[in-house]
């Protein structure tokens, strides 16, 4: 019965006119930009970011998740007619939604994807209900101690299990934390790294990071390229959209399977749906009786990723609004609106703020129907768009990016930290460096220096007091296997590397 009052308080929330207007203003300009090729969740909620400082909490965050799960939804458009992902989780699409637009069943693809978003994500929603409250109850009892080795243990999980190259992800989160020293020390008042500047007080805004390491470096990136898409648009067309009943026969059972997967993965810190979609595809080709379709157009290949991505976006809110530990670069940002909403994420939440969580659990369902009403007649405009040239497209974004930066505090020094950390991200797309894990290391910098100090006036200086609490010292201890594992891995890797460089030396 607590669970349905609860749901009713969303649903009254959710259904404001206010809050129903900024869900369809997230979705759309997430579906919007996320059918542009290459600007994924992240890039597109840093150009965005600054406009919620001026709403309601509540609406703040409704619009900027519809942003997030809007562009889960556009970036399958892409990857389907391009053969381009429109962000990393759309990626697996690809290997069978383009194959199926070479057959002439793109409209079918489209058609799958976005039925498969809807049931991930309605999946992911369910799961969010039910646990979010009981996960809440429990950390109701953490204290300093444990919280800050859950974000020890966040932190290196996004930058190890996440990535590639756990070496250059674990140095981009300390780069973050790095940058997150600078301002004024939240406990002695005094300055650190500002070098007199009046402007650094505050330390470097996350909007203005965001927004230049994504926002402003996917522009430098992409400046000069040019993309001439020969798109067949009659396969964009609703009567040529609709499944056969094989389609459908194929797809029930792929589609629970992802939602699962989705749903399970999402919730984990430092992992998010990238992981998902791969372990999904992976899962779905393994129990085929007929593996060889996948990567020719089998439509298992594409409802399973689909269903696995939107599922784990909506369960990628559980540690984030319950523990106050963002998953993944997405998340912080979520995170980073909240705080600057004098809002604490974390197990107080559900209890203090009932009608914004709720809301925002509601607004999901209400932003899920908008997406699928929106996707399927909308699908034409959305492929014309992907022929609009980028040297037409990006600086339009970029002034956008620098009156938002300036928008936030009115301060001409945000345009230039905006404009710096765009030449810093585009150094670091040109030295293969990510730079998701830095702006986790940044966000959770400074909330894992404030819980180890308070850790440590508890213990009294006695590290050794942190680490023998039972949960505590628990996640701590997975942490360091975790970063073993990662390191041990990688120096095997390298081994075998060298060992078949010296086979083959002119290979």
């Amino acid at each position: 019965m607590e669970l349905l009052a609860n749901l009713a308080l969303g649903l009254e929330t959710a259904v404001t006119p206010t809050n129903l207007l900024f869900c369809f203003a997230g979705v759309f300009l997430g579906t919007f930009v996320g059918v542009i090729p290459g600007v994924g969740p992240l890039a597109a909620i840093s150009m965005l970011f600054p406009i919620t400082f001026y709403l309601d909490p509540t609406a703040a965050l409704i619009m900027l998740a519809g942003i997030y799960y809007g562009t889960t939804y556009g970036g399958s458009t892409a990857s389907i007619l391009l053969n381009i992902p429109g962000a990393t989780s759309s990626a697996v699409t690809c290997l069978d939604g383009h194959p199926m637009a070479k057959q002439g069943r793109a409209g079918v693809a489209l058609f799958m994807t976005t039925i498969a978003s809807f049931v991930g994500g309605s999946f992911g929603i369910i799961i969010l209900s039910l646990f979010s409250p009981l996960i809440a109850e429990y950390a109701l009892t953490f204290g300093p101690a444990e919280y800050f080795a859950l974000m020890v243990l966040g932190l290196i999980a996004a930058s190890t299990i996440s990535n590639a190259s756990p070496s250059k992800g674990l140095a981009m989160v300390v780069f973050g934390m790095l940058f997150a020293t600078v301002g004024t020390d939240s406990q002695s008042g005094v300055g650190r790294f500002t070098f007199g500047s009046m402007s650094l007080l505050e330390g470097f805004g996350i909007s203005a990071m965001a927004m230049g390491l994504f926002g402003v470096g996917e522009i430098l990136s992409s400046v000069g390229a040019t993309r001439i898409a020969k798109i067949d648009s009659s396969s964009a067309k609703l009567l040529n959209m609709l499944p056969s009943k094989d389609d459908w026969r194929r797809s029930w059972l792929p589609g629970l399977r992802g939602s699962s997967i989705g749903s399970f993965i999402g919730a984990l810190p430092g992992t998010g749906p990238s992981i998902a979609v791969f372990m999904a595809y992976a899962f779905e080709k393994r129990v085929s009786k007929t593996p060889e379709r996948f990567g020719h157009g089998a439509i298992e290949g594409v409802v399973a990723p689909e269903t696995a991505n939107n599922a784990a976006d909506q369960t990628a809110f559980i540690p984030t609004l319950t523990l106050g530990i963002p998953g993944s670069a997405t998340m912080a940002l979520m995170l980073g609106a909240l705080m600057i909403h004098g809002i604490q994420p974390g197990p107080t939440l559900i209890v203090e703020q009932p009608s914004l969580f709720w809301g925002l659990v509601m607004s999901f369902w209400i932003g899920n129907l908008l997406l699928l009403i929106l996707n399927l007649p909308l699908i034409g405009l959305w492929v014309r768009l992907l022929l609009i040239p980028y040297h037409y497209l990006y600086p339009a974004i970029l002034v956008f990016l620098c009156i938002g930066a300036y928008s936030v505090r009115a301060n001409p020094a945000d345009v230039l930290i905006i404009l710096g950390f765009g030449f810093v991200g585009y150094a670091m797309r040109l030295a293969d460096l990510p730079a998701a894990p830095l702006l986790l290391g940044f966000v959770l910098g400074p909330l894992v220096e404030t819980q180890f100090r308070r850790a440590m006036v508890l213990a009294r200086g006695d590290f050794t007091d942190v680490v023998t609490r039972p949960i505590a010292g628990t996640v701590l201890a997975l942490a360091a296997a975790i970063l073993v594992w990662t390191l041990v891995s990688a120096i095997m890797r390298y081994r075998r590397g060298m060992k078949a460089l010296t086979r083959n030396p002119t290979g």
